[in-house]
């Protein structure tokens, strides 16, 4: 296992650095610069060829990637056009509060997914399987901000439940009962979505698993029903839950972008959207490696947990 791991992170060296290199080169091609939104109309041509080469606007592309990855390399992602900080610390800042988001949201749609997955495989065609089915392409099917937008209507204009926006209140510390009541209806959002989809593959996985001969052998073993299912069915069909868990990663923070406009949570996918309007390209940079990083180490992790789940995987 422990080669395995160190050739998994060598891996991913080279595949950041594609990322990293596309990206540049993408940002850089949008139309317009930064100086056009934090320039004064009446700065002259030569002021403003003078701040182009002190922030090397001046340079071509080419060197401004080369600049930018010698500093990353040593962990300096730069200083934001904005608000002159720098990115390390703008993005750490940000990162508790969407992961945060996605764990819970995570941890919610499983809760809710697999119970209803495997009693929908256990009761197959029945209406309990039906109402399932039907909840499950809703939650597949609503998109983020339509269903953001009327849970804010129903449960925050009407009946003035939760709050709206933000992670905390106004004029309050922050406890921990003030940021669940903020999280809860962009936490409803995120889940009702991945829900919708693992409680299909939950229920599909379930269905090759229950037919297999080594689960008449328990039964005739004298094995209880909820062992049966729970031990020895549920486990040997976690591997397809286990790979969309790691698929679900990108979708979570593709996911998190538009929640967290919505309901203006201070995470890291609000922060893109801020600075992709305002193009400051190195706080795109740095949240783009990011999500590069966390979608190799889902995938690192997801290989992992397969060997966890089944014995006869191993690694060398």
């Amino acid at each position: 296992m422990r080669n395995y791991l160190i050739r998994r992170f060598l891996i991913m060296i080279p595949i950041l650095l594609g990322v990293s290199f596309v990206n540049f080169f993408i940002i850089h091609m949008v139309p317009g610069s930064p100086l056009d939104l934090i320039i004064s109309p009446t700065m002259t041509p030569e002021t403003r060829a003078a701040l182009e080469r002190d922030m090397g606007f001046d340079a071509p592309v080419y060197r401004q990637y080369l600049a930018w990855l010698g500093n990353a390399a040593r962990g300096n992602l730069g200083y934001s056009f904005s608000s002159y900080r720098p990115v390390v610390k703008i993005i750490v800042e940000r990162i508790p509060s969407t992961f945060l988001l996605m764990g819970s949201s995570l941890l919610l749609g499983l809760l809710i997914a697999v119970p209803l997955g495997i009693i929908s495989a256990i009761k197959q065609y029945s209406s309990f399987d039906y109402i399932s089915t039907y909840t499950a392409f809703l939650g597949v099917s609503a998109p983020n901000f339509f269903l953001g937008l009327g849970l804010i209507y129903i449960f925050c204009v009407k009946l003035r439940i939760f709050p709206s926006s933000g992670m905390t209140s106004l004029g309050q510390s922050g406890g921990v009962t003030d940021i669940l009541r903020h999280l809860v209806l962009p936490c409803i959002v995120l889940a009702t979505n991945i829900a919708g989809r693992f409680i299909r593959y939950i229920r599909s996985s379930m269905l090759d698993v229950l037919h297999q001969d080594y689960l008449r052998t328990a039964t005739a073993k004298g094995v209880s029903y909820f062992t049966k299912i729970t031990v020895h069915a549920f486990r040997n069909s976690l591997l397809p839950l286990i790979t969309l868990i790691g698929l679900e990663i990108p979708g979570l923070l593709g996911g998190a972008v538009i929640t967290e406009q919505i309901f203006s949570w201070p995470g890291i996918g609000r922060l893109a959207m801020d600075s992709i309007l305002i193009r400051d390209y190195p706080v795109l940079m740095g949240l783009n490696l990011l999500a590069a990083a966390l979608v190799l180490l889902a995938g690192l992790i997801t290989d992992i947990l397969y060997a966890l789940a089944d014995p006869r995987i191993k690694y060398h």
